[in-house]
């Protein structure tokens, strides 16, 4: 690994530590002003047109799809060529996502009684306001997005991992010294000068500085026909054209959850985030690891050998995800008291989030398992098979997701997990064979058998149960998220004895079933301490 790759991968590191700080932070003060309260829904409801916007307009896949174009271009001619590159395409973007931009923020009168239809007529006010707010943050997003995606092609990587945190920061102190005041609308208009801080203005800086990649230059050009634009769109179309359960299965869940009473919203984002802390630290991180020799596997005409290597980062991740599961249906509700707070949230609605998160993590495996399972497609240059498997999970699940909304929060949490795992679990079984039927470049004597998985799927379903039930009963012989008292620390001992209670079961059973990845992690420690 070379060292600029060394020293961008810490600083993305130490940029991710700090903004999921950051983060806790911005949801502490958020939770502590707005609490679960009918304008706490208001408020996360506010961002599913402008989410659906980032989505449609493929903001999140910019940088991926740009900084190969302008490597390529600059490897052509130079720094005036890739920014030649840099406008050909943001130029065309950025006015096609002006344009729909202006429609969303014309349109939110009449589609406000849509995307919360059981919100009164004050809520569907405040939710009006709140997102014609919160909607130009997607331009300062996207055009930032593509000047980070110019530093990054030239190696200049501080901006990009500054921005983040600029963003996240903006939101909790505009909500930390206005909240009191206007409430929702503080966190709002601390999401827009954030955006525009954070993701625009930081990149935008760096770029108006001297050093690698050259000073901002150039002119918008208009070029639709260009190869650099059909290349940029052609790469991007699966994420734009697509309707991936692991993009909108949030959206769907904030639509229907307007319908469920006041607070419901809340409660889901809270145990959603509680959720996804776990599921971005695994997940991301075998993902990123796994991926170069992947693609090299897949390059030098190995499948086997690559279906392998994801055989074995699933497995790891399968008992990471288990232990993570049985950790948050044994604290979730603990956690969510000290990081929100009791002054906005009643015990009654800290025992739902704890609920919610419990139902949620039935799907955690496939949350953190899908960013893995699909790069064995984008190893191969597969983008596209992805997003059509994606899209019809989706449209079979919107049955389900209304039916379940009908019965209540908990069955609304249960069908977003089974439909994560359904769509995971085809993929799954898609890679799987598209792998074993590929034509191996390797001699017979080289080939590898394919590892099995399906036994210890069994054995790690087996451990969850086991870890579930134990914090289960705990929690129920405990009192809940009320049995210690009011106070922080017996919140604390009440959490820790319950984690402490049903991990110890879990990782009991674990050993005593053999599971695999503990296996080898006991052979490697033994063979430390043998030659120390």
């Amino acid at each position: 690994m070379s060292r600029a790759v060394k020293l961008a991968s810490a600083l993305y590191a130490s940029s991710i530590l700090l903004s999921r700080v950051i983060g806790l932070v911005r949801e502490g003060v958020i939770g502590r002003v707005l609490g679960d309260s009918g304008q706490a829904d208001v408020y996360w409801v506010a961002f599913i047109l402008p989410d659906f916007l980032n989505y449609l307009l493929a903001g999140g896949a910019l940088s991926l799809v740009l900084i190969p174009l302008l490597q390529s271009a600059n490897a052509r001619g130079g720094d005036a060529e890739a920014w030649a590159c840099f406008w050909r395409v943001i130029t065309p973007i950025s006015l096609f996502a002006l344009i729909v931009t202006g429609a969303g923020w014309l349109s939110v009168t009449h589609l406000s009684q849509t995307l919360a239809p059981g919100f009164n007529a004050q809520q569907l006010e405040t939710l009006e306001r709140l997102t014609r707010i919160i909607l130009p943050a997607q331009l300062f997003h996207l055009t930032g997005a593509a000047l980070s995606a110019k530093l990054q092609a030239h190696d200049r990587h501080l901006a990009p991992a500054l921005a983040p945190l600029l963003y996240t920061g903006s939101v909790a102190l505009s909500g930390f010294l206005f909240g009191a005041e206007l409430g929702a609308e503080a966190f709002a208009w601390g999401v827009l000068v954030g955006s525009a801080l954070g993701p625009f203005a930081c990149p935008l800086l760096a770029l108006s500085l001297t050093g690698a990649g050259g000073r901002l230059s150039g002119r918008p050009r208009w070029e639709p026909r260009h190869e650099e634009v059909r290349a940029y769109l052609w790469r991007a179309l699966p994420v734009m054209l697509g309707f991936s359960i692991v993009a909108l299965d949030e959206l769907i869940m904030k639509r229907f959850g307007t319908d469920l009473g006041e607070g419901a919203v809340a409660q889901l984002h809270y145990a959603r985030t509680l959720m996804r802390v776990p599921m971005g630290v695994f997940g991301l991180a075998l993902g990123m690891a796994t991926f170069p020799t992947l693609s090299r596997y897949c390059a030098e005409g190995a499948p086997r050998r690559a279906l392998n290597l994801l055989t074995r980062s699933l497995k790891a991740l399968l008992l990471l995800a288990s232990l993570s599961e049985v950790a948050l249906t044994a604290c979730s509700a603990e956690l969510a008291a000290l990081i929100w707070g009791r002054a906005r949230i009643t015990d009654l609605g800290l025992a739902s989030i704890g609920l919610y998160c419990s139902a949620m993590s039935v799907g955690l495996w496939a949350w953190a398992a899908h960013g893995l399972v699909a790069r064995g497609f984008y190893a191969r240059g597969q983008t596209w098979r992805p997003t059509l498997l994606g899209s019809v999970v989706t449209l079979c699940a919107v049955p389900l997701y209304l039916t379940a909304a009908r019965k209540g929060a908990l069955a609304l949490c249960f069908a977003s997990s089974t439909a994560i795992s359904v769509y995971v679990a085809s993929l799954w079984w898609w890679v799987r064979a598209s792998l074993l039927s590929a034509p191996s470049e390797l001699n017979l004597s080289e080939e590898e058998p394919v590892e099995p998985l399906a036994v210890e799927l069994l054995k790690v379903a087996c451990v969850t149960l086991v870890g579930v039930g134990v914090a289960l009963a705990l929690d129920h012989h405990l009192g809940g998220v009320t049995g210690w008292g009011e106070g922080s620390v017996g919140l604390v001992w009440s959490g820790a004895l319950k984690l402490c209670g049903a991990l110890s079961a879990s990782l009991t059973l674990a050993f005593v079933f053999k599971v695999e990845v503990l296996g080898e992690l006991k052979a490697r420690l033994s063979d430390k301490l043998t030659r120390r």
